[in-house]
């Protein structure tokens, strides 16, 4: 799924704004966090409240160095919203949570700096 998580890789080609704009990223808060031990990797059954009219969408992350199930409902998180929905063990994951590698390649979410309305899309 991932490309690389070396920071010393090339930047991927150049594309046009347009491209930019068919990546539909918005930020929803964590309603509800969930153990995921069927995933092949360690991982937690996320629920995103997306605001009213995306709604709730589930999402599957392998967050679990930074993070513990009782640390995310309440957070703030970018995620793509317009992939197809993938099937993750017995999970159908509806989003892509976003997050960038730390120096260990472990996930650290995106997050806004400050509180923003769910369902804002990323400009």
């Amino acid at each position: 799924m991932h490309v690389t998580h070396d920071p010393d890789a090339d930047a991927s080609p150049v594309i046009g704004f347009d491209d930019l704009l068919k990546v539909d990223i918005r930020v929803g808060t964590i309603v509800e966090a969930l153990p995921f031990p069927e995933a092949r990797k360690p991982a937690f059954r996320l629920v995103i409240d997306f605001g009213p009219v995306i709604g709730l969408k589930k999402s599957s992350a392998q967050i679990t160095e930074h993070y513990t199930l009782a640390d995310l409902p309440g957070r703030q998180i970018a995620a793509v919203v317009n992939f197809p929905p993938r099937q993750i063990g017995k999970v159908m994951s509806e989003v892509l949570t976003l997050g960038f590698p730390d120096a260990d390649g472990k996930v650290v979410l995106v997050t806004p700096s400050a509180s923003v309305p769910n369902g804002g899309r990323l400009f």
